[in-house]
């Protein structure tokens, strides 16, 4: 399968896709966009959380956050956070559809929003948030096993390492959850 196929097929699956939702009105809401360059070899775009944060310090993540009370919805939450962190404006991302909700550890129902983005843009980090925006191309995950799993009572979840950066947790739970749902990858995941 090229790699233009694949981000066809990513992108026809997750539109058919019936996304997981969970029903728990007490946590609170989070959106996390999951850019994906439009190009023969797509790539996803990452950042890592700067040292100094209170939670999540050093930790890969997509750019996302908590649900304003002012967002009209949580593709909304996932685009503005995105401007926010990365500079990425909202106008240059083809929201294709939501992933399966997850719940964090901290307590939020986070909902990975799916975007197609232009290859050619570059990214601003937000220096009050993270300390560095990166690529990685969406066949990495395909092609390389992980380099170890996060083991918590029933939890197993993949950590991948990509230039001197750790991509694990509930980032890796949901490129691996994508992965095998919708571009037929069997990467070994127990939540």
């Amino acid at each position: 399968m090229t790699n233009h196929t694949l981000l066809n097929q990513l992108i026809r699956s997750v539109q058919q896709h019936e996304a997981r939702i969970i029903h728990q009105p007490s946590l609170l809401e989070a959106g996390v966009l999951i850019a994906i360059t439009d190009e023969l070899d797509p790539h996803l775009i990452l950042t890592r959380r700067a040292d100094h944060l209170n939670t999540h310090s050093g930790e890969v993540a997509f750019a996302g956050g908590k649900r304003d009370d002012t967002d009209p919805d949580i593709v909304f939450t996932a685009l503005r956070e995105a401007y926010e962190e990365i500079d990425l404006a909202s106008q240059d991302v083809r929201v294709i559809g939501h992933l399966d909700q997850v719940v964090s550890r901290f307590g939020y129902i986070v909902t990975p929003i799916v975007g197609i983005i232009p290859a050619n843009l570059t990214f601003t980090a937000n220096l009050a948030e993270l300390d560095a925006v990166f690529k990685v191309p969406l066949r990495f995950f395909l092609e390389t096993e992980p380099h170890d799993y996060f083991e918590a009572g029933s939890f197993s979840i993949p950590s991948f390492h990509y230039e001197g950066f750790r991509i694990w947790g509930l980032t890796a739970m949901m490129i691996t959850e994508m992965l095998n749902n919708h571009l037929d990858a069997n990467i070994a995941i127990r939540f």
